[in-house]
C-alpha cells in the first residue's frame, strides 16, 4: 500500500481532525511564514538560527547513531550535563533519568517539549522516563540561562525537544541489544503514522521499550571483596548481640566474639547494577488549518513506566531479644541484636508511574500597517500518578512481639505478652541463628508490603504575540509579548505503617500542597548597524519577566544579549541574564521524613572537641564529662540509631541567578562546511535552597556566634535518660529544615565542531565534536562558610570532570555508512577513605594513600556503527558501544559498586535497530 498517496486514509485523518479536538498534535515551533521559523532561547521569529546564545543541535539521525533507547541515555552524553538520574541508581533511584546542565542539578534544568514545560515531579525535576524517543525529531540544549524567556528553573540551561510534525507515511523501528556478558537485554519497538494535507496534519505513534537488569555481583568491579570494598556490612547471618559490652555471634552453638571480617555480609551480589526499566507511551500531534491564517494544534501523550530497584535484604537492627525468649540462651535480655534477614529474598521497590500529557491551542498571523504579527493561544494540562510498592520491610510493633516472651504450647511455638498470654498469630523469630532460622510463618507476620502513592497536576494557560515594531536601518524593530499562568499541586502518601513510624525502614509523612503564578514578558530584537565595513551585523536583544507567585510573592528577571559579526565569516556573540528557581512543592511542603546522620558530637569525650567554651555549654545543658556518644561508625563520627528529620519549609524564597556569555562562531568561507563555536560561560547562584548538614549545624550550636547559637541549638534534642550512664543525653533527633544558604559560582568554555567535508569518490566525511572544558566549579554551603572547590574532584556519585567531550567521525558512501565515536571523561581526584595507620593494610590501593588522595584515571569510551540502507525503505543499523571494553576508573569513596554511576558498566553493548519506513 502507497502511504503517501492513499486518499481515502487522508479524507478519514482530516474528517477526525476537524471533528475531534481530542486528537493530537504537531510542533509549536512551526513557523507561520515560510522563512521566520522559532529558535530556542527567543519568542522571535527571524529568518536567522544563529542566536547570540549557545545552542547544540541533534538531529533524529544524530540520536540513531547512538545506539540507544532512552532521552536521559542521549541528554547524558552531552559534553555539559554532570551528574544525575540514571538506571545504575539502584540504592537510591526510583526509576526516572534526568539531566543536569553543568552539574547544578536536574532541578535547575528547565525541560520543554516544543517550547513548552513539560511535567515535573514533586521535587521540580523532569523524569526524561516521560518522553518517547519515537515522537523525537530533534533535541535543542541551549547552554545559558533562560528565566525571562521560559521562567523558573532556567539556570542551569534549556532542553527543548521537538516532536516530529507534518509527517508523511509510516515508520517502524525494532530495536534488540544486550552486554557481551549476555545480560541487560533491551527491546524496543515503535510504529508512527502521519499525513499532511493543505489544511491538517496528524501524527500518531506507540512505543514500547523494555531494558533488563544487570546484577552486581556479576561484575566483578561491583561484586564486593578485596580489591573491592563495596557491599560490606557488619550485619550478616547469623545475628550479633551485645552482652557484657561486647558484640557476639553464636557459630555452630558456640558463643564468639564479632568480626566483621568474619562475620560480615557482602551486600554487593543481592543489589542491580542496572535496574529494569519498561516503558509504554501513545502519542499524537496534530493541526488543521481552520482559516487561512488560523491553526489549531494539539498534542497528547499517555506513558507509563514499570520499574524496580533491588536492595539486599532488611538489615534488622538495635533490636532487643527478651530474657524469656525460648531462642535466647543466656535468660538476660540482649540488646544491639543485629541481624540481616535473606530468607525474604531481599527489599524489592517498585513503581508503576503513569503520565498523562495535552495541550490544545489556536495559532496564527496577521498584517497590520505592512508588518506582519503572529500570535498564539494555548492550554497545557500535565497529570502524574505514581504507585509504589516495597517487599521487604518489617512491622517494628510485631517485630518486638517475635523478639518477645516465647515458649512451646500445645507443641507450637508461641508468643507470649509480658502477663503470659498467647498473642494470636504471632510466631517467635530466632534473630541469633544461621539462614533459614527464621520460618516463612514468623515472615508473613512480621513482614509488610508498602503501598505508597503520589501524584502531581500541572495547568498553564499561554497567551503570545510576536512581530515587527518599526523598520530601523539596519532592519525590523522585533518583539514578542506574552502571558503564562499555571498551577502546580502534588501530594504524596506513605504507607500507614511507615507514616506511623512502624517500619524498620526510615519513616515519611504526608505531602501535600500547591501553588499558582501568572507571568508577563516582553522580548526585543534591535538592529543597531549592517553591511558595514566592521559591522556587517550588530544588533541587542533584551528581555524581562515578572512573575508572580502564591507562596512568595514576585520576582523580575532580565537579559540582554548582542551579536556583532565584524565580517562575514565570524560573529561575536554574548549575554548577561538574570534567573531564578521557584521552590518545589517537596522544598515548600513535604512530609517529615527520618534520616540517619553521621557526624561528631562536639559534646563527646571522644571527639577532641569538648574544650572550652564548648565544654562550658555542654556542661550547662547537663551532658557528663565522661559522656560518650554511641552509633556506628569508626573514630569520632558516628551513626546513631536513632533517625532525625528532613524537614520541608514553606517560608523559602527563589533561588537567583546571573550568567554570563561571550563567544565567538566562525565560519570560514575558504573551508567550506567547517563551523566552530567557541563559548565561555559563567554561572552564580545566590540563596541556594539545600538542607544545612549535620556538622554544620553542630559546630554553630557548639561554637558559632550568639546569633548562631540561637538559631541552631533549639534544632537539637538531647534524650537526658537515653541508654547507659555515658551515654546519657545522647541526640535523639535534629531538626533539618532546607533553607536558603547556599551559593555556586560554576565557569568553564565550551568548544563545537562540525566541519561537513566536500563530497569524493570516496564518500561524504562528517566531523563533530562537543567539548566542555570547567574552570571552576565552587561552593559554599552558607555565606561564611570556606569556599569548596571541585573542579577535578570526585565526591560520592558527585563527578567534577575537568574536560568532557564527544567526537564523531561520519562516513558514508551511497546506501552503506560508518559512525566512528569517542566518549572522554577526563580524570579526578578524590578523598582516600582509609586511614594510614589504622587500615595501613588497605591504604595502598589509594594512588596517593599516605598523602589522603586517589586519582580516577581518564577514561574514554569508542563506539562504532554500521548502517546499511535496503532497496525496500528500510536501514539496517548494528552498532557495537565500548569497543575495547574499558572499564570504568574504581572509586573507593563512593557509596555503592566502587564506581561512579554516570560512567559506562563494564563490557561491550551491541544492539541490532532496524527501520522501515512505507
Amino acid at each position: 500500500m502507497n502511504f503517501q498517496s492513499n486518499k481515502l486514509r487522508d479524507a478519514v485523518v482530516v474528517a477526525l481532525i476537524a471533528g475531534a479536538a481530542t486528537s493530537v498534535t504537531a510542533q509549536a515551533q512551526e513557523a507561520t511564514n515560510l522563512d521566520r521559523i522559532s529558535v530556542t532561547g527567543s519568542r522571535i521569529k527571524s529568518t536567522d538560527i544563529e542566536t547570540s546564545q549557545p545552542v547544540l543541535s541533534l538531529t533524529r539521525a544524530d540520536i540513531e547513531k547512538q545506539g540507544v533507547t532512552s532521552v536521559a541515555d542521549i541528554l547524558q552524553r552531552v559534553a555539559a550535563n554532570g551528574a544525575a538520574l540514571n538506571r545504575t541508581f539502584n540504592n537510591g533511584g526510583d526509576g526516572s533519568a534526568g539531566v543536569s546542565l553543568r552539574n547544578l542539578g536536574a532541578e535547575r534544568t528547565l525541560v520543554l517539549v516544543n517550547g513548552r514545560r513539560w511535567t515535573t515531579g514533586l521535587d521540580g525535576s523532569v523524569d526524561l522516563n516521560t518522553i518517547p524517543t519515537a515522537m523525537i525529531e530533534r533535541i535543542d540544549v541551549l547552554k545559558d540561562g533562560a528565566s525571562t524567556i521560559y521562567g523558573s528553573d532556567a539556570i542551569a540551561g534549556v532542553v527543548n525537544i521537538i516532536t516530529k510534525q507534518n509527517f508523511d507515511g509510516a515508520e517502524a523501528n525494532f530495536y534488540k541489544g544486550q552486554y557481551s556478558a549476555g545480560d541487560g537485554e533491551r527491546e524496543a519497538a515503535d510504529f508512527t503514522i502521519g499525513t499532511t494535507t493543505d489544511r491538517a496534519s496528524l501524527v500518531l505513534g506507540v512505543s514500547y521499550v523494555n531494558e533488563k537488569e544487570v546484577m552486581a555481583g556479576d561484575r566483578k568491579i561491583s561484586a564486593g571483596g578485596p580489591p573491592f570494598f563495596g557491599g560490606q556490612s557488619s550485619t550478616g547471618i547469623p545475628g550479633s548481640y551485645i552482652r557484657n559490652d561486647e558484640r557476639y555471634v553464636i557459630v555452630n552453638g558456640v558463643e564468639t566474639p564479632f568480626d566483621s571480617n568474619v562475620h560480615g555480609y557482602n551486600t554487593s551480589p543481592d543489589n542491580y547494577l542496572l535496574t529494569p526499566n519498561e516503558r509504554t507511551s501513545l502519542f499524537a500531534t496534530g493541526s488543521y488549518n481552520v482559516t487561512d491564517n488560523i491553526t489549531f494544534r494539539t498534542e497528547a501523550m499517555y506513558n507509563e513506566r514499570k520499574s524496580e530497584q533491588l536492595l539486599a535484604a532488611m538489615p534488622v537492627t538495635g533490636r532487643r531479644l527478651s530474657a524469656s525468649s525460648m531462642y535466647n540462651p543466656y535468660g538476660v535480655d540482649l540488646t544491639g541484636v543485629n541481624r540481616r534477614f535473606n530468607e525474604t529474598g531481599g527489599r524489592s521497590f517498585n513503581q508503576n508511574v503513569k503520565n498523562w500529557h495535552f495541550y490544545g491551542g489556536f495559532e496564527g498571523f496577521f498584517e497590520f500597517a505592512d508588518r506582519n504579527f503572529d500570535w498564539d493561544v494555548g492550554y497545557r494540562y500535565d497529570k502524574t500518578d505514581q504507585n509504589d510498592l516495597t517487599y521487604g520491610l518489617f512491622n517494628v510493633q510485631r517485630l518486638n512481639e517475635a523478639y518477645g516472651p516465647s515458649a512451646i504450647r500445645d507443641g507450637q511455638a508461641v508468643c507470649l505478652t509480658a502477663g503470659g498470654a498467647v498473642i494470636p498469630g504471632c510466631v517467635p523469630m530466632n534473630p541469633l541463628g544461621g539462614l533459614g532460622s527464621i520460618s516463612q510463618e514468623a515472615l508473613d507476620y512480621a513482614s509488610f508490603t508498602a503501598h505508597d502513592s503520589a501524584s502531581l497536576v500541572s495547568k498553564s494557560y499561554y497567551a503570545n504575540i510576536s512581530g515587527e515594531i518599526v523598520q530601523l536601518p539596519a532592519g525590523a524593530l522585533g518583539f514578542a509579548a506574552g502571558y503564562e499562568g499555571r498551577k502546580e499541586s502534588g501530594q504524596f502518601d506513605p504507607d500507614a505503617f511507615i507514616a506511623a513510624g512502624l517500619s524498620t525502614g526510615n519513616g515519611a509523612a504526608p505531602t501535600k500542597g500547591s501553588y499558582d503564578l501568572d507571568e508577563f514578558f516582553l522580548e526585543l530584537s534591535i538592529p543597531i548597524l549592517a553591511d558595514l565595513p566592521g559591522a556587517k551585523l550588530l544588533d541587542f536583544s533584551v528581555a524581562s519577566r515578572y512573575s508572580k507567585y502564591s507562596n512568595f510573592g514576585n520576582t523580575t528577571n532580565n537579559k540582554f544579549g548582542f551579536r556583532w559579526k565584524p565580517i562575514d565569516d565570524l560573529m561575536v556573540r554574548g549575554n548577561y541574564s538574570e534567573g531564578f528557581r521557584a521552590p518545589s512543592i517537596n522544598n515548600l511542603y513535604r512530609g517529615d521524613a527520618d534520616s540517619f546522620e553521621t557526624y561528631a558530637d562536639p559534646c563527646s569525650a571522644s571527639s577532641g572537641r569538648r574544650t572550652g567554651a564548648v565544654a562550658a555549654q555542654c556542661a550547662a545543658e547537663g551532658v557528663p564529662a565522661n559522656f560518650q556518644q554511641p552509633g556506628a561508625g569508626s573514630g569520632a563520627n558516628k551513626q546513631t540509631p536513632e533517625a532525625f528529620t528532613w524537614k520541608s519549609n514553606p517560608d523559602l524564597k527563589p533561588e537567583t541567578s546571573t550568567s554570563k556569555t561571550l563567544g565567538l562562531v566562525w565560519s570560514p568561507s575558504f573551508v567550506q562546511g567547517l563551523n566552530v563555536t567557541l563559548d565561555w560561560w559563567q554561572i552564580k547562584i545566590e540563596d541556594a535552597i539545600t538542607r544545612p548538614a549535620i556538622q554544620d549545624i553542630m559546630d554553630r550550636c557548639y561554637g558559632g556566634s550568639p546569633q548562631e547559637q540561637a538559631a541552631y541549638c533549639g534544632l537539637i534534642t538531647r534524650d537526658p535518660n537515653y541508654g547507659t550512664a555515658t551515654q546519657r543525653y545522647t541526640i535523639t533527633n535534629v531538626d533539618m529544615p532546607l533553607q536558603n544558604l547556599s551559593s555556586y559560582k560554576v565557569e568553564g568554555w565550551d568548544l563545537g565542531i562540525l566541519y561537513k567535508l566536500p563530497e569524493t569518490s570516496f564518500g561524504q566525511f562528517t566531523i563533530s565534536l562537543d567539548g566542555t572544558y570547567l574552570s571552576k566549579w565552587d561552593t559554599k554551603s552558607t555565606e561564611d562558610a570556606p569556599l569548596d572547590g571541585r573542579a577535578g574532584r570526585y565526591l560520592d556519585q558527585d563527578p567534577y570532570w575537568r574536560v568532557r567531550s564527544n567526537l564523531y567521525v561520519d562516513w558514508s558512501y551511497g546506501d552503506f555508512g560508518v559512525n566512528y565515536g569517542l566518549r572522554y571523561k577526563s580524570g579526578m581526584t578524590e578523598d582516600c577513605p582509609f586511614d594510614p595507620v589504622a587500615d595501613s593494610d588497605l591504604v595502598g590501593y589509594c594512588s596517593d594513600g599516605q598523602n589522603g588522595k586517589n586519582h580516577m584515571g581518564a577514561t574514554t569510551y569508542h563506539d562504532i556503527q554500521f548502517r546499511y540502507n535496503t532497496p525496500w525503505k528500510g536501514t539496517i543499523m548494528v552498532g557495537l558501544n565500548n569497543v575495547w571494553d574499558k572499564d570504568p576508573p574504581v572509586s573507593y569513596s563512593t557509596s555503592y559498586n566502587m564506581f561512579d554511576p554516570q560512567y559506562d558498566l563494564p563490557g561491550r553493548y551491541m544492539y541490532m535497530q532496524y527501520k522501515q519506513k512505507f
